[in-house]
């Protein structure tokens, strides 16, 4: 089904082609119509299923073909008359691109607002006259109550990535800006999870909404090619960084749970002469932009991320996704890996499992509901006397980068992989507690707390 039958305008096709896409995915099939008949829509689908789309170009469109009468094109009274609320900066910024990308033809105006950056290029813009906002929460509400702007003309709103707002803790700003809006509106909301307070919010948002799931038959994209490499804590990173020195690896991407963690990784990886920048919460927003656009640009061939970019990342040709640590969360595993194989590409997915996130890699695998193929190598890397000390925020020394050792990657022998996973817990226990692969390397591993879940470090 090409876009053109999906009753988009000539502009909009011609910037779609411009693009590069011929065919709709699901999502947007199923969701265009609908929001182009003015409905209210509740859509769900995972991540790097083209949600961006299914709700930027029925908006552009409506938008075109309703303009008021009175509206100057060129003048700086142009009221907001859609919305778009997001979780993150760097989502917002991409939701932003596109509707750059496909509004070209169009004569909209659109401006992203959102924290960490100083506000007076964003109000300029506000003061020039816009027809689309893509926003924050904070930010919003700050530009708000400053009466810098107002939501009274919005026709269209779109609360975007709706069960991360939730998790992020902003379900009493949502419902603050959602206060400010017309009672007479389209609204649209999307999300790659529907747990009940979804929809609890849904049914007190929206009025009489379309319902728009676009399921897989599995959680993980089917294009990504899984695998698993068992390693020893102190091993993982000599073991990335063998594995980037295979030229296949055009753009990769690197998470880890922490902050601290992606940045000891890009200092070794730049040690090895390998460009890697890191993108986390603790980074200014200036330098998250710069570190992404590098990346999209191909100046930096690796980029290493907390999971801030696990959702909403959209970037072409990203070839290889490392799970340097294993999420805590199994669905996190799952948005972390949909940042390659993304518009029907293929794309590898490489996970690292050290003995004590064996419970993390049961509960991926479950939610997959198969087993993530292993991998053999053979590289060892003894713990220096710094690895085993506590950090005290002084820099840490290194393990020294070993090639491998001398004895050859272990052969799994016909082993299933449940065996092979039992010999090498089996091998780690036998080694000498003062080896460090036991809890006391364990720093980048959450203890369980009394509700059975894992407390991880928020990037």
């Amino acid at each position: 089904m090409p876009f053109k039958t999906l009753r988009l305008i000539e502009p909009l096709l011609r910037a779609i082609e411009t693009e590069g896409y011929t065919i709709p995915t699901a999502i947007q099939q199923q969701a265009i119509p609908h929001v182009l008949e003015g409905k209210d829509l509740l859509g769900c689908a995972q991540t790097g299923t083209g949600k961006t789309a299914a709700f930027a170009l029925p908006i552009l469109q409506r938008l075109h073909e309703n303009a008021p009468a009175h509206a100057n094109p060129r003048g700086a009274t142009r009221p907001i008359r859609a919305l778009i609320l997001t979780p993150t900066r760097e989502l917002a910024a991409q939701i932003g691109e596109s509707f750059q990308a496909y509004g070209q033809n169009l004569g909209m105006r659109h401006t992203v607002i959102f924290g960490g950056v100083k506000q007076g290029p964003q109000t300029q813009a506000l003061r020039r006259g816009i027809d689309i906002l893509v926003a924050t929460p904070g930010r919003l509400l700050d530009l708000l109550n400053q009466r810098l702007l107002t939501l009274q003309s919005v026709e269209i709103f779109v609360l975007d990535e709706a069960d991360r707002m939730l998790d992020m803790g902003f379900i009493h700003d949502m419902r603050r800006v959602i206060a400010l809006l017309p009672a007479r509106r389209q609204t649209l909301l999307f999300s790659a999870t529907m747990p009940p307070e979804i929809r609890d919010l849904a049914n007190t948002l929206l009025h009489q909404p379309v319902h728009v799931k676009v399921a897989a038959d599995s959680p993980a994209a089917e294009t990504v090619n899984q695998s698993l490499y068992f390693v020893d804590i102190h091993s993982k990173g000599a073991l990335l960084e063998h594995l980037l020195k295979d030229p296949a690896i055009t753009r990769a991407l690197v998470f880890t749970r922490t902050k601290h963690g992606a940045d000891k990784i890009v200092r070794k990886l730049s040690h090895a002469s390998i460009a890697a920048a890191a993108i986390h919460s603790n980074k200014s927003q200036n330098a998250r932009l710069r570190a992404l656009a590098d990346f999209k640009e191909g100046k930096t061939r690796v980029l290493v991320a907390s999971d801030i970019a696990a959702r909403g990342l959209d970037v072409d040709g990203i070839s290889h996704v490392f799970n340097y640590d294993l999420p805590n969360v199994a669905e996190t595993y799952i948005h972390r890996i949909g940042r390659t194989g993304r518009a029907g590409a293929c794309g590898q997915a490489v996970s690292f499992c050290t003995e004590e996130q064996r419970d993390d890699l049961r509960e991926i695998e479950r939610l997959l509901g198969k087993r993530i193929p292993i991998l053999q190598h053979s590289i060892r890397v003894a713990p220096t006397a710094s690895d085993l000390a506590p950090t005290n925020g002084s820099r840490r020394q290194y393990p020294s980068r070993n090639a491998s050792s001398s004895t050859p990657p272990a052969s799994s022998g016909g082993k299933s992989p449940e065996q092979q996973k039992n010999d090498f817990w089996r091998s780690r226990r036998k080694r000498p507690s003062g080896g460090g692969g036991g809890s006391s390397g364990g720093r980048s591993s959450g203890g369980r707390g009394s509700s059975g879940r894992r407390s991880g470090n928020r990037g």
